[in-house]
Order: structure tokens, then C-alpha cells, then sequence
């Protein structure tokens, strides 16, 4: 079955590419590992060089990459433009940093020297989704690719004109044949990859279904895996709210990337002596969201990613309000060609129904009532994910206890939780384990070594 780009605003297919075959795999595999030979020995100062030209690349064809993700995803044509920027960024920045993080470490043990270095491990199969198509992979490879890895990328199959992008990217630039080599591969082929003792490790960016399998196969294997998988972050509005800020940015926090984003705020939830106000703004805010061609630069929600996801949604939501969920706004899928669903606020969600124990991957919020404090982080915690979390408050205190007792990887306060290169991204609970971006980042696929010279 081919790999098909189709554009999510119209349901035009775009382009279909073939899947690549058994002989070209090994071709790919083998040529992989030939350049983990070449790249590892390559300085990093080198290094450094291809990858700010990579970025220098991304930044001169901003508009036309911006394009291209708006076309095959659907997210708006700004937020494409800022994907590309971020990637840019995170390029330039593992450049200049790679080298300090990468650096042996003197240890005091006795003899004459010892300490810790940090090597690579060689091929790493990137199994990455469709809601980033660039960030993503960037998010692993760019800092894995400075450590001296190589990497094999199966990339989800409805964004395939992204994955050749980000192929013959590294190619212009100048880095070796088979530093990021794209795989068309079915998800049959992906355990015979795994197995295959050329692959030295695997990331998975995606749900937990598939994290538990890949982490089941990579367990079998004894190779390290890093899963960054689903999440349903908590939004806490504390009794110390900016409700001004907390309302602007619950909104911006739903709509991001169209509500398609792991890291999205989806559970809102707030102290009782602000809710009403809260839900009242929040629920007129979300029904003034404009929503269209996401090329249209006024436009700030577009389409789902595709039919499928869409009709999921909606079967959330409608059996949620069947169980007792109360529609504040919205609450339907649009009239309209595309996969385009409402923006939509839910209120008096029973935990058991489906927005009350499922993530919702699209512009859908759930707004739950918390006596005070303690009970918002009680609410907060009571979820199997644990991804990113925020708390909005101008107390200082408010502030410290959630950053402490949230149950999650990655904590904001006074702002949606974005993923940054200067700190470590990724889970706890269902939402998985390891870490990118940072020093973090750059070291989880190396062999940590300890040496002692007597």
C-alpha cells in the first residue's frame, strides 16, 4: 500500500509514494551502517558544521516548508512556519553545545585518572507521528546525530512528503549518506527492524498501544528504547489566577497545532471560588475561535489530520454527553469540507465516561471543579498519564507546591508547557520513559562509560 500525503483542509490527495522494498531496505540498512563507521569518527566540531548548515537551510525556505506541513498535516500556516523555526533553533543549538555536553568527565577515584565518556551506540530506528512532522524528529535526531548516531527513520505513514524533506535536508547540507535515511515500511516490518542486530536502539514518539509494543520488542532485543507517548495534561487555575492570562492561554493551549499535540492542555481544571467565571470566559472564548483554511492567516484552528481522527473524536464526545457531559460550546463536527470539528468545552464530565478516561486529540477541553489546591493536584494526578502539567497563579507558594507534587515530566507555571532545547522533554506513568532535547537529550543514546587508569 503506497504512503499517501492528503491535505486535511480539502481531502485532495496530494502525492502517493511506494513503499520501499526488501531489497532497498537492506541497501538502506547496510549504507546506514557504514556511515555510523564515518560519523562517529567524525569531530564534533564537524559535526557542528553540517548541522548549522541544515539550519541555515531550514531558515532561508521558511515560507515553502511552512507550505508543505500546512498542505500535509493541516496545522495553521504560522504554526507551520514556527515548526520550522523551532527546528532551526534546536539545530543551532545542539551545534554549539553538543561538544560541552559531550565532553569526558573527570571523576576522583583513585590511580591516575578516571572519569566517564560518552559514546555512541550506532543506528537508532525513530518511529515518529504525524502531528510534528519536522519537530519531532528533530526533537530526537538532531541530538542524537551530534552524539555521533545515525538515524533510521519509519515516519507515519500520511506525512510522507515531510519525511523526504527532512532526508534531502541532510543531504544538502552535507551530511553523510545514511546519517537520517527515511524507511517507507509498513508497521509489519517494524519488529524485524528492531530485531535486526545492524539497529542499535529505537525511539517511538506515538500512543501508548504502540509504546507498550515497541517497548515489548526492544525489551526482547536488550536494546534501549525511549517512548515519549500520549498524555492529558492538566490546566490548574489556582485561587491566586490571573483569570485575564489563564483564559487567553487556555485557549491557545486547547487549539495548539489544532488540539493535536501530546503536550496539549486538556483537563482544566479550577478552584471552585474561580470556576464559575473561569468557565463562563473560557467557553466564549473557545465558541470566537476562528476556524478555516489553515493557509488563511487569520484562521487560528484548522482541520484534524484525517477522517479517522476525526470521527474518533466525535464519538468521544457524543458518548461523553450521552454518560451526562454538558456542552458549554460547540460539540460537533463542522459542516464544511475537510476534517474540521468545533472548538469545544465540556463541563460535568463523569470520570468513567469517555472524555472523563481517554485522551482527546483534537479541540476538545473537559473543565472540572476542585475545592482548593490540594484537591486540583489530587485531580491532576488521578490520570494513568503523566506528560506535562500547568499551574496558573500569582502566588509564589501556589506555584512551588505544584511544580513539587504534579505527577508529570514536565511542569509550567503561567504558560502552556512547550518542549525547548535547554530542557529535558518527556513522561512519567503511561506517558512513558527517557528523555530528549538537553544534555539529557544528547547523551540518551550513548554508551556511558567509565574508565579508570591506575
Amino acid at each position: 500500500m503506497p504512503f499517501i500525503s492528503t491535505n486535511p483542509a480539502t481531502g485532495e490527495i496530494l502525492a502517493e509514494y511506494p513503499v520501499t522494498t526488501a531489497a532497498e531496505l537492506e541497501e538502506r540498512l547496510e549504507t546506514a551502517g557504514a556511515a555510523f563507521g564515518t560519523w562517529r569518527a567524525t569531530p564534533i566540531a564537524d559535526r557542528a558544521l553540517v548541522m548549522t548548515r541544515a539550519a541555515e537551510l531550514i531558515e532561508s525556505e521558511i515560507p515553502v516548508i511552512g507550505e508543505m506541513l500546512t498542505r500535509e498535516m493541516g496545522k495553521t500556516f504560522a504554526a507551520a512556519k514556527g515548526e520550522a523555526s523551532k527546528c532551526a533553533l534546536a539545530m543551532r543549538y545542539f551545534a554549539e553545545n553538543a561538544a560541552r555536553f559531550l565532553a569526558p568527565e573527570a571523576v576522583e577515584a583513585g590511580g591516575r585518572r578516571s572519569g566517564v565518556r560518552f559514546d555512541p551506540l550506532g543506528p537508532i530506528l525513530a518511529i515518529m507521528p504525524w502531528n510534528f512532522p519536522l519537530w519531532q524528529v528533530v526533537r530526537f535526531g538532531v541530538p542524537t546525530i551530534m552524539a555521533g548516531n545515525v538515524v533510521l527513520l519509519k515516519h507515519a505513514p500520511n506525512v510522507p512528503t515531510s519525511a523526504l524533506f527532512l532526508e534531502d535536508l541532510f543531504k544538502r547540507a552535507g551530511f553523510p549518506t545514511g546519517v537520517l535515511t527515511n524507511l517507507f515500511v509498513e508497521v509489519d516490518t517494524v519488529a524485524a527492524l528492531i530485531g535486526d542486530p545492524r539497529v542499535a536502539g529505537v525511539t517511538l514518539t506515538g500512543s501508548e498501544r504502540a509504546g507498550r509494543s515497541v517497548a515489548s520488542l526492544a525489551g526482547a532485543h536488550l536494546k534501549k528504547c525511549v517512548l515519549e507517548l500520549g498524555g492529558s495534561d492538566p490546566f490548574i487555575v489556582a485561587g491566586h489566577a490571573d483569570l485575564d492570562l489563564a483564559v487567553n492561554q487556555a485557549v491557545v493551549g486547547r487549539i495548539q497545532n489544532n488540539g493535536q499535540a501530546c503536550i496539549a492542555a486538556k483537563r482544566f481544571i479550577v478552584v471552585r471560588e474561580r470556576a464559575d467565571e473561569f468557565v463562563d470566559r473560557f467557553a466564549a472564548a473557545m465558541a470566537a475561535v476562528r476556524t478555516g483554511d489553515p493557509m488563511d492567516p487569520e484562521v487560528e484552528l484548522g482541520p484534524l489530520v484525517s477522517r479517522p481522527q476525526l470521527d474518533q473524536l466525535a464519538q468521544q464526545v457524543a458518548s461523553s454527553v450521552a454518560a451526562g457531559a454538558v456542552v458549554r460550546t460547540g460539540g460537533a463536527v463542522l459542516d464544511r469540507p475537510g476534517f474540521f470539528y468545533a472548538p469545544t468545552v465540556l463541563s460535568d464530565v463523569p470520570a468513567d465516561s469517555r472524555a472523563g478516561c481517554e485522551e482527546l486529540f483534537g479541540p476538545v477541553a473537559t473543565v472540572s471543579v476542585a475545592d482548593d489546591l490540594e484537591h486540583a493536584i489530587a485531580v491532576a494526578n488521578d490520570s494513568p498519564w503523566g506528560l506535562g502539567g500547568t499551574i496558573w497563579s500569582t502566588d509564589d507558594a501556589e506555584i512551588d507546591r505544584a511544580i513539587a507534587e504534579l505527577e508529570c515530566g514536565v511542569v509550567f507555571a503561567n504558560g502552556i508547557v512547550a518542549s525547548m532545547p535547554e530542557l529535558p522533554f518527556g513522561g512519567t506513568k503511561n506517558s512513558g520513559f527517557g528523555r530528549e532535547l538537553s544534555v539529557w537529550g544528547v547523551r540518551e543514546f550513548t554508551n556511558v562509560k567509565s574508565f579508570h587508569v591506575s
